[in-house]
């Protein structure tokens, strides 16, 4: 398995790790009367402020996770995968762990920082597959 595939599944595991972070404070809020059911309604109460961060961070992982999916994708499949590839990789993976407590925290401008790190990390994939 390539270095980048490796970081792709271990961030995919970081998406469960993250759903679970999210989901006790959110079932814990809101009951479980809410949580497992149809949701066809907002709930009678919001989440608090960290819960919500931690959903938000949840979901930007999920449109994060799509590019670089894609990157690994690209780089593996062409067989381009180098060592500007390799540590790309590693650093969106190591921007993503940073970003759950950066953006629960509410550490600004640290959050955008570290999120910017990411997705650049993932376009430079792109383009070393390119050249």
């Amino acid at each position: 398995m390539t270095p980048e595939l490796t970081a792709l599944a271990l961030a995919g595991l970081l998406q469960t790790a993250q759903f679970l972070i999210f989901a006790i404070p959110a079932n814990l809020e809101l009951g479980t009367k809410y949580t497992a059911g149809s949701r066809d309604k907002p709930p009678a109460q919001p989440l608090s402020t960290l819960a919500g961060r931690l959903q938000r961070a949840l979901n930007n992982h999920f449109e994060g996770l799509i590019l670089f999916t894609l990157a690994v994708v690209v780089v593996t499949l062409g067989q381009q995968s180098t060592l500007v590839t390799q540590t790309a990789a590693w650093a969106y993976l190591a921007a993503r762990v940073l970003y759950i407590p950066a953006y629960a925290l509410g550490l600004a401008p640290w959050r955008s920082v570290i999120w910017g790190v990411g997705f650049f990390a993932t376009v430079l994939m792109l383009v070393a597959a390119l050249i």
